[in-house]
């Protein structure tokens, strides 16, 4: 080896180890098929913005069926947790669900985190507004990775919260994973833990595949946001939003297909992308309500109740964490 590969070699790894987490992960999804890259980066302030019109969507029912479980039977899931919580909510993005609770719970602390900062500190300046006796604590971060919390309150249980079935946005090892971790952070108390429910397939493709295009530029937006932040050249209108339920997996794929035979460039590196190759952007598991517990007591939970709607079509539930 000679002494300017060398040289070249060492500035490569250089600009690997001071490179953003973003622009490392994109390189390394980008440089050998299968393409993948985790669903995270959906969430910049533009991302969270757009994931909150997509909760408001008639065809995408998690959002509405998850507030009617946690509002129907708030008082119930107060009683099982039991009052003056040390609360956490790991991606509270902008913190709508968690109000649903606040009055039966009547947590002592509430720690919300979130990857968005800016969208999480707005957030938890209206919660505060909205509940001045209640400590709000935002943490911005990966809670995917090791979680730094704030010491315990004495006398106080720490309970997690986490809504919205991202569990499923996980492969099933990572989600064993993370309900391990949850099991040691949240030790002597527990989890609330929301999963949405495998369903008649055109549901999910309709939940998936809106009409008003949201989701298509939800998923766009992680382009978007590349170019925004890391200087990379993406013409959006070179891919498409491909969305589809993977029935032998029991998840949602969504992709971004490019168009045509093109190069990117990433970090001032080219990459190219062949006609119809895809760019995964992200996962969404279903679960049954038997596969979930038998997976929360794997990672060391004892399950307790389980909640869901009429139509069976999402589920809450309350996962004792270990002493």
């Amino acid at each position: 080896m000679n002494g300017s590969t060398v040289a070249l070699l060492r500035d490569v790894l250089r600009s690997e180890a001071t490179a953003s987490p973003f622009l490392r992960d994109l390189q390394r999804a980008l440089a050998e098929p299968p393409h993948s890259i985790s669903p995270k980066y959906f969430y910049d302030d533009a991302g969270s913005r757009l994931f909150e019109r997509i909760c408001e969507l008639p065809e995408y029912y998690p959002t509405r069926t998850e507030t009617s479980i946690l509002a129907t039977h708030a008082a119930d899931i107060a009683r099982e947790i039991g009052t003056g919580c040390d609360l956490v909510e790991f991606g509270a993005g902008s913190c709508t669900k968690v109000r649903l609770l606040l009055r039966d719970l009547q947590p002592r602390r509430f720690i919300p985190i979130d990857i968005s900062g800016a969208h999480l500190e707005q957030a938890a300046a209206a919660l505060e507004r909205e509940h001045p006796g209640l400590l709000v604590l935002p943490l911005a971060g990966d809670y995917t990775q090791v979680v730094h919390l704030p010491p315990p309150l004495p006398g106080a249980r720490r309970v997690g919260f986490f809504p919205g079935s991202t569990i499923g946005n996980f492969t099933p090892s990572e989600a064993l994973d993370f309900l391990r971790s949850a099991a040691r952070l949240l030790r002597g108390g527990g989890l609330l833990l929301g999963a949405d429910l495998v369903k008649d397939p055109a549901v999910l493709h309709a939940a998936y595949n809106d009409a008003q295009g949201v989701t298509a530029e939800f998923n766009l937006n992680l382009l978007a946001r590349a170019n925004r932040e890391i200087g990379t050249d993406f013409d959006l209108d070179r891919f498409w939003h491909s969305a589809f339920y993977n029935a032998a997996e029991r998840r949602i794929e969504m992709h971004l297909v490019s168009r045509a035979r093109q190069q990117v460039h990433v970090g001032g590196r080219p990459y190219l992308l062949e006609e119809g190759q895809a760019l995964h952007t992200e996962n969404s598991y279903k679960f049954g309500v038997e596969g979930l517990r038998r997976l929360a007591r794997e990672a060391g939970f004892t399950p307790g109740p389980v909640w869901t709607d009429p139509d069976h079509l999402f589920s809450v539930h309350w996962l004792h964490a270990p002493d």
